[in-house]
């Protein structure tokens, strides 16, 4: 069987990372006989630097034709912050309505842990991040004067949304940024965790701070116990953001999925990140379950990095492990997670974690591993 694959590497470390993980899926499509057809699209700093493109309509129907997409990373600091994220990460985001993003927090064998007192058997859960909404749908201002009057709009496949704002302000500038929650995009998401819950035979956990922010995290919470009631099985149980960081890190044996909206996501899943041994071991994926879905390491593009060969590919590598699992290839998706397990047990490791190998080499002892699985 062949899958159609699109590849971005992007910017500084961002193509040897991804050489490295097309590398040992290769070696998985090779053990468990199926094929990876690869397409290359350029997408990064260099590209917008020599023609002022990000991501064109050209491109982004051309990626239409995929179901999965494997990213590098992306940030340059030639390129003021924000540019290349929101015209090409946001944008695939958005534009394919990948709603789900999906980050699992799982110690392996061998690993880097702060928690002394913890092991594989207790950092062994996955968060369930809302990644369309909230305070990242790109909607704000910063202006000085007396007034401002805007129109800013929100279009997404389930609505649109128009704010008309007329501000009037004696401060000497101001800034606002709103967040928007409705109801079908927290219902879809939260349903997510509990179908996965229920596969998992556990519980779900909802992070929010409705205790503060009420209006928007409020619904949240209605849409989760209106959800929680189609799955009589799977337990439930509300925290608020600031208690889950201290839980995360004193009893993450507690969890099991965790659902959270877009930013209280984003923050936790970097702490879950170090507690289950840094970002050079954090995949993620961008999940349309019926559409185009992306997989991605979840650190940055390091670009003082570049070119030397030195990066750690094990997130990537595990983010296409979770790409094989999502176009169906689960024995596969299985083996490379072993691979990458086996190959910190054996120390095979770039320097961030203690080893001295290269990126490449890494990528092709993990292929190797896969290939004797």
């Amino acid at each position: 069987m062949q899958h159609q694959v699109a590849a971005i590497g992007g910017d500084g470390i961002g193509p040897e990372i991804i050489a490295a993980g097309k590398e040992v899926l290769d070696a998985a499509g090779e053990r468990f006989g199926f094929d990876i057809a690869w397409t290359d699209f350029d997408a990064g700093a260099e590209r917008y630097l020599s023609t002022g493109e990000l991501l064109t309509e050209e491109d982004l129907r051309e990626l239409s034709k995929f179901r999965a997409i494997y990213f590098g990373a992306i940030g340059d600091e030639r390129v003021k912050p924000g540019i290349l994220e929101k015209g090409i990460l946001l944008a695939i985001r958005f534009h394919f309505d990948q709603f789900v993003n999906l980050r699992p927090i799982k110690l392996l064998e061998g690993a880097p842990t702060p928690l002394a007192n913890k092991g594989p058997e207790d950092v062994d859960f996955v968060v369930v991040r809302e990644n369309t909404e909230d305070f990242y749908v790109g909607i704000g201002s910063r202006f000085t004067g007396a007034r401002e009057q805007k129109t800013l709009e929100v279009v997404r496949d389930l609505y649109n949304i128009k704010f008309g704002l007329d501000v009037e302000t004696d401060a000497d500038e101001i800034a606002y940024q709103i967040g928007v929650v409705t109801r079908p995009g927290a219902e879809r998401v939260i349903r997510y965790a509990f179908d996965l819950a229920a596969a998992r035979e556990r519980k779900v956990t909802s992070v929010d701070k409705a205790n503060v922010l009420s209006d928007v995290y409020g619904l949240w919470r209605d849409v989760f116990n209106q959800v929680a009631t189609g799955y009589p099985d799977v337990a439930t149980e509300f925290t608020f953001v600031d208690a889950v960081t201290m839980w995360f890190v004193k009893n993450p044996e507690w969890f099991d999925v965790v659902v959270t909206p877009n930013m209280f996501g984003d923050i936790i899943t970097d702490l879950g990140a170090m507690i289950q041994g840094g970002l050079g071991l954090a995949p993620g994926g961008n999940i349309n379950p019926a559409g185009t879905s992306m997989f991605e390491p979840i650190h940055g593009s390091a670009p003082k990095y570049r070119g030397q060969d030195v990066a750690n590919p094990l997130a990537t590598i595990w983010a296409g492990s979770m790409l094989l699992d999502h176009i169906g290839e689960r024995e596969a998706a299985r083996a490379v997670l072993s691979a990458i397990e086996q190959s910190i047990l054996d120390g095979f490791v770039t320097r961030d974690m203690g080893g001295a190998k290269k990126t490449s080499e890494v990528g092709r002892y993990v292929a190797s591993l896969v290939k004797r699985a």
